[in-house]
């Protein structure tokens, strides 16, 4: 390298971004709306040694750390959203919106409350 090349000078940045480069290109909610998530119900945690998780076999029960009937756990992408109840229709368990958290309480209303499919 030359010594003119390793000598400090000034230099005039172009802005990266000016304003109405995106045009028609802007992103709005209603984009993010068919954005997928997963969603996930936590029904409970257990502890089992390795003698005891090599012994499963199908029928054997798994006892959780939950009572029948307390409220579940639910995530959206790992994040807590709410909480809620398990509940059976046609053999399908689904989760009935109990609290979002974070939000006040809305039991009187029922747009608060929807069924969610757990997977």
């Amino acid at each position: 390298m030359d010594a003119e090349a390793r000598q400090p000078h000034d230099h005039e940045f172009r802005e990266v971004n000016p304003q109405g480069a995106y045009g028609a290109e802007r992103l709005s909610l209603d984009d993010l709306k068919e954005v997928r998530m997963t969603l996930t119900a936590h029904l409970g945690n257990c502890s089992m040694t390795v003698r005891e998780v090599l012994g499963l076999r199908r029928g054997s029960v798994v006892s959780l750390d939950r009572q029948a009937g307390e409220m579940t756990d639910i995530y959206v992408n790992g994040l807590p959203l709410a909480r809620g109840e398990v509940v059976v229709i046609a053999d399908v368990l689904h989760v009935r919106i109990g609290e979002i958290i974070g939000q006040e309480d809305r039991s009187g209303s029922e747009e608060g409350h929807e069924d969610v499919s757990a997977k």
